[in-house]
C-alpha cells in the first residue's frame, strides 16, 4: 500500500521505541520481529522472557533484536512507582501505585510517560477500556483537547479516508465534536490524506431541524475557529459530502461537499456502524482505532486482530510520534 510505504520511509532509521504490553501473544511477537527486522522501529515487548522464547521457538520467530522487559523483575520499579504517584498528584497511594503497575497496560503506559518508550500499542487481548484508561489517567490529553477520540483509516486500493470518532465518545458535545474534527484533520495530514473535513448529519444545510442537527452546526462553527487552516464544513449528509453531483444540488456553496476525505460522525453509534459498513460491504480495510489528542501516541488493537494488523498499527502509531 502506498500509505504504508510512505509511513515506513518517514519512520525508518529514527529508532522510535514502541512498547507492546501483550508480549506473550504470538501475534505481537511476530509483528514485533518483523518491525525490528525491517528496521522500522525499536520494539519493546513486555513479558516473561522464558515464555516469549518458548512461543518464538514454536513459531520460528527470531527475537534477538527485540528488547524484552519482564515487569515482574524490572529493576527500576521504585522509580516508576514514584513517577506514577507524582503524576496522580495525591490521588494515589504508593501501595496502590505498586498494584497499578502490575497491570501490563499501566506498566507500558508508564514507560511511555517516562520517555523510556515513545508510544504504546495494546488491545490484542485487552478491551478498549483497559488500553485507554491508563493513557487518560497518566499520559492525558494535549492542551486544548478535552477528550481523546478514535479514528479509523479506511483504505481500498488508491482510496484512503479517515472516519472519526468511531470508538471512544458516545455522544460528544458540540465543543468536543469540534475538537475531534480538528484533531482528525491533523491526523489525516500526517497520513497523507487531504484534510477536507465533513461534519456528518442526517441533514444538509438546513434540510432538517432538530437538536442533533443544531449540535453539528455549532460544532462546525467552533471547529472552523479552532482549525482555521483546514477546510471544515457541515452539516452534511454523507452523499452530499462524498458525491460531487449530489453536492452541487444540496450544498453548492460548500468548499467541502463532494470532496471530503475526513468524515466526522456526530456520535459513536453512526461512526461505529458507518466504518463497519464500509469495511464489510464496501471492502475497505479499517485500520485503527488511532487514539487522537493524547500527549503521546497510544493505539488500541482489536482483540480479533491478526499479526498484519499489529504490524500496520504499530507503523501508524510510530508515525504519530512525528506530530509532537
Amino acid at each position: 500500500m502506498d500509505l504504508f510505504e510512505g509511513l515506513k520511509s518517514k519512520i525508518k532509521g529514527r529508532d522510535i521505541k514502541v512498547v507492546f504490553p501483550e508480549g506473550t501473544d504470538a501475534r505481537i511477537i511476530g509483528a514485533a520481529v518483523r518491525l525490528a527486522s525491517d528496521g522500522l522501529l525499536h520494539p519493546i515487548v513486555l513479558g516473561d522472557p522464558a515464555e516469549i522464547a518458548k512461543i518464538a521457538e514454536e513459531k520460528g520467530f527470531m527475537v534477538e533484536r527485540l528488547e524484552i522487559i519482564n515487569p515482574e523483575t524490572y529493576s527500576e520499579k521504585d522509580a516508576m512507582v514514584d513517577a506514577l504517584v507524582e503524576r496522580r498528584n495525591g490521588k494515589l497511594a504508593r501501595e496502590d501505585a505498586f498494584n497499578w503497575i502490575k497491570d501490563v497496560n499501566y506498566f507500558g503506559t508508564m514507560l511511555t510517560y517516562m520517555g523510556l518508550a515513545d508510544a504504546m500499542v495494546s488491545g490484542a487481548v485487552h478491551s478498549t477500556g483497559d488500553t485507554v484508561r491508563p493513557a487518560l489517567q497518566i499520559i492525558k490529553t494535549k492542551p486544548g483537547v478535552s477528550r481523546t477520540s478514535g479514528a479509523f483509516i479506511m483504505s481500498k486500493r488508491n482510496e484512503t479516508y479517515l472516519f472519526s470518532d468511531c470508538a471512544i465518545n458516545i455522544n460528544p458535545s458540540a465543543q468536543e465534536l469540534a475538537e475531534i474534527a480538528v484533531e482528525s484533520a491533523r491526523t489525516a495530514e500526517l497520513f497523507g490524506i487531504d484534510p477536507i473535513v465533513a461534519m456528518m448529519s442526517f441533514s444538509t444545510k438546513g434540510s432538517a431541524s432538530s437538536p442533533d442537527v443544531e449540535k453539528v452546526i455549532e460544532a462546525t462553527r467552533i471547529a472552523k475557529e479552532l482549525g482555521p487552516e483546514f477546510k471544515i464544513d457541515g452539516e452534511l449528509q454523507f452523499d452530499a459530502a462524498f458525491v460531487p453531483t449530489v453536492a452541487e444540488l444540496k450544498a453548492p456553496e460548500s468548499d467541502v461537499a463532494g470532496q471530503a476525505k475526513v468524515f466526522v460522525f456526530p456520535e459513536i453509534q453512526s461512526g461505529n456502524i458507518g466504518y463497519k459498513i464500509a469495511q464489510r460491504l464496501g471492502g475497505f480495510e479499517a485500520i485503527g482505532p488511532i487514539l487522537q489528542g493524547l500527549n503521546k501516541p497510544v493505539s488500541d488493537l482489536s482483540r480479533g486482530c491478526v499479526e498484519e494488523d499489529v504490524y500496520k498499527l504499530a507503523i501508524i502509531t510510530a508515525a504519530q510520534t512525528l506530530l509532537s
